[in-house]
């Protein structure tokens, strides 16, 4: 048998799942390791060449790597050897960065998807990739970090879920994603990995977890969906710039929902309806995600404007979601338990 042959029928053996999950209507699982030629470092663009293409309804089991570089963290006490090879061939490699920081695995074209759609992505799984994160010194109040060495290297318990910050001090692990989004509309060019938007992006959000599903307004063919910014653990807030800082690995289902229009992200936890606003200004985020509330309340619940708004204010929760990335972020959470049909 030639080497041609062989090459062939391994090819074979890879395709026929695929295709035959795509005829019988089943979701098909595509891989997506982080490598240089499958990574948007530091943007959201509606000209970047999509890595990936994949039906409505497949899943993306998909490899996210920090956002940090292997010099940063060797100098932050990481041993050479406990640094992602895959972090080190992205960072050397790819020439072609920013004007963010984020390093983003896709875009990842899902048939279908058309502007004033809304791309509906399911987080059906997140796990560690390496037993480390880290946290930063900066954000709200950066006076309050030293001069040097702010970068804390903080190891974590796959096993327990926890994270030992200090002697007596145990943080349980809640991963998320901290930017899912999508290409932004062609008129606003190549846009910044730092501040979230109408795309989603760098929210930050960390309800964001295993079993919530998000809900992006699409804005050009295809959707083009990035994932990245992997958190082990977060506050509302993220005052210092930074969560628990690590890589992962997750299984995202990405549904198109034709007809589905939507000015925001809005979210779904199996307690809460969540809806999104930013702004440079926190006043102008917080009105964002409180009128998004209450338009949802008036699409879904068949109440006026009036009962919709006295309704967030005797049950939902406003919340700040961030406060350090060019934009701040606000959600409200209205729990599901409140509507009993």
């Amino acid at each position: 048998m030639t080497r041609i042959t062989i090459l062939f029928a391994a090819l074979a053996l890879v395709l026929v799942p695929i295709r035959a999950g795509a005829q019988s209507g089943k979701p098909v699982t595509h891989r997506l390791e982080a490598t240089p030629q499958t990574v948007a470092y530091g943007y959201y663009w509606s000209e970047a060449k999509p890595v990936l293409r994949i039906r409505s309804g497949d899943i993306i089991d998909v490899d996210t790597l920090l956002t940090n570089t292997p010099r940063r963290l060797e100098a932050a006490g990481v041993k050479p050897d406990d640094i992602q090879a895959s972090l080190r061939a992205v960072v050397d490699a790819v020439t072609d960065k920013g004007p963010g920081g984020h390093i983003l695995t896709g875009p990842v074209y899902v048939e279908g998807a058309e502007p004033g759609d809304a791309l509906e992505v399911r987080i059906l799984a997140i796990d560690l990739a390496i037993p480390y994160g880290y946290n930063g010194c900066s954000g709200f109040l950066r006076e309050n970090c030293k001069p040097t060495g702010g970068t804390k290297i903080i190891p974590l318990d796959k096993k327990k879920m926890t994270a030992a910050f200090a002697p007596g001090i145990v943080v349980p692990l809640k991963p998320f994603f901290g930017s899912m989004g999508v290409a932004p509309p062609a008129s606003a060019g190549r846009v910044s990995s730092t501040p979230p938007g109408t795309h989603a992006g760098n929210l930050d959000n960390r309800e964001l977890v295993s079993g919530t599903t998000l809900f992006i307004p699409v804005h050009v063919a295809g959707a083009l969906f990035e994932v990245g910014d992997g958190h082990a653990a977060q506050g509302d807030g993220e005052v210092d710039q930074t969560a628990i800082e690590t890589s992962l690995r997750g299984r995202l289902q990405l549904v198109v929902r034709k007809g589905m229009t939507l000015a925001w992200p809005r979210a779904e936890t199996p307690t809460d309806y969540i809806t999104m606003g930013t702004d440079e200004d926190l006043t102008k985020a917080t009105k964002i995600a409180i009128q998004e509330m209450i338009d949802f309340l008036v699409a879904t619940r068949g109440l006026d404007k009036q009962e919709a708004y006295q309704l967030t204010s005797i049950a939902g929760n406003v919340i700040v979601t961030q406060l350090v990335d060019q934009k701040v972020g606000v959600h409200v959470k209205m729990p599901r338990e409140i509507f009993r049909k």
